[in-house]
This record gives structure tokens, sequence and C-alpha cells, in this order.
């Protein structure tokens, strides 16, 4: 299949190497200069291109940049698109690095706001798991103690395609619903960065508290920060896990 990839950090390039990997045909491009962009592409098995570059001729399209990025995505970026062409948001907002975001601040669910933004309809997917559990986590179908991903959008031909983009970078997947219901897996959730499996995340994705969120999203921040060391993986999967009484994960 063929993809563009918008952004190189920790989930956009990790989605772009695990996806060429088991052969997708992936583009990518960030914001550094040429070379600097052609180097990292390289480094993920890629082909580094110009964002005009990028959204001619794919299926998928992953937008993998800052939630406060996507406003400054040029309008007309996706006009010429053809409407087969499935755009994926992996983002996650958070106030303290991407600024007040006054409809997020008022409830918006953030996937919904920046389709909103694009004028394109987004499949909500890749964002919540770790940028570590995306990385070193990852399973073969089938094997034990497969880790999760949830998935949001409103077109289902849509969700079946990105699915197997999850599975094929090691995930079992979760419908979550439709776009609107993607707060049940944005931050301060129990679906959140919490690595379950398919039954478990499929119980966290019905007992997440939407009026809740925000606070406990802001209350993980700021206690993780409060700590004299940084917190490891496993310390922010406890840490998260254990903001939910109902988590199956705690023991």
């Amino acid at each position: 299949m063929k993809i563009g990839i918008i952004g190189t950090g920790a989930i956009g390039g990790t989605i772009a190497k695990k996806l060429a990997n088991v052969g997708h045909e992936v583009k990518v491009t960030n914001t550094d200069e040429q070379q600097v962009l052609a180097n990292k592409a390289k480094e993920l098995g890629a082909i580094p291109s110009t964002i005009n570059e990028l959204v001619n001729d794919v299926a998928v399209i992953i937008l993998s940049v800052p939630t406060t990025a996507i406003p400054e995505l040029a309008k007309d970026l996706f006009n010429d698109l053809p409407k087969n062409v499935i755009i994926v948001d992996t983002s996650n907002y958070y106030p303290f690095r991407d600024g007040e975001i006054e409809d997020l601040k008022n409830g918006k669910v953030e996937s919904v706001w920046i389709s909103e933004q694009l004028g394109r309809p987004v499949i909500k997917a890749f964002n919540n798991l770790l940028a570590h559990t995306l990385a070193e986590a990852g399973k073969n179908e089938g094997q034990e103690a497969r880790i999760a991903m949830a998935i949001s959008g409103d077109d289902e031909s849509s969700k079946k395609v990105v699915s197997s983009l999850i599975n094929d970078a090691g995930f079992d997947v979760v419908d979550a619903g439709t776009l609107s219901e993607s707060w049940r897996h944005q931050p301060g959730t129990p679906a959140y960065c919490t690595e379950l499996n398919v039954a478990e995340l499929e119980q966290a994705l019905k007992v997440g508290v939407k009026e809740d969120a925000a606070y406990l999203r802001d209350l993980a921040i700021t206690k993780l920060m409060e700590r004299t060391s940084p917190p490891s993986h496993e310390d922010i999967v406890d840490f998260n896990r254990s903001l939910f009484p109902q988590n199956p994960k705690i023991e």
C-alpha cells in the first residue's frame, strides 16, 4: 500500500519504519531541511518527500504532528485529493504543549475538531499507546498477550484499511465507534496508554467519563513532572492505570 506520513517524530517515525519493514511504500515529510529529511527517511526505509509530493498517489495519509500544528497545514493541501484517500489522525491534545485551543477546552472531541480544520473526514488511530510501546511491544497476529489499539471513525471501509495497518504494526484492534466517540481513547481515559489486550480495552472504552478526561490528563502530567527523576516507561504505564480503579491491570 502507498502511504504518506506527515511528521517523523517518535510516533510518525515508528509507524513509518514498521510499515516500510513489512513492504508498504512509505513517503515521509517533516519540517527539516532537505538533507536532514533524506537522512531520516533512509533510516526509516521510507522515501523523502515535500509535503505536496507526499499527498499525491497515496491510499492513506497519516498525520503525526502536534495538535497545534494542524491549522498550519496548508488549507488547500487536500483540495485535489481523491475522496477515497484515507486521512489518519494520531495526535493527542496537551494544553501545556499545544497551548489553549478554545473549542477543545470547551469539550469538543479532538479528532472532530481536526476533521473540521482539514475539511476532510479522518480516522483516529495510533494515539492510545506510548511511543515506546508502539516501537517495542508489537507482536505477530495470534501471539499471546498482544496489546490492542483503539480506532474510531465514521467510515467502516476506511477503518478496515487502517485496522490492517495497525495489525501490520503488531497490535490487535478494537473499534471504539464513530469519530465523535474517539474521546474514549483521548488522554485522561482508561484506554489511554495503559497497555491492554482486546477484552480489557473494550471494557476500558466503556467506562471512560468524558467530563473527567481533561482533569485527569492534566493531573497525570503534573504528577509525572513532579517526580525527582524521570519516570521509566513502566512507571508511566503503571501511573496511568492507577488513575482508574476499574482498570483490569491493577493488582
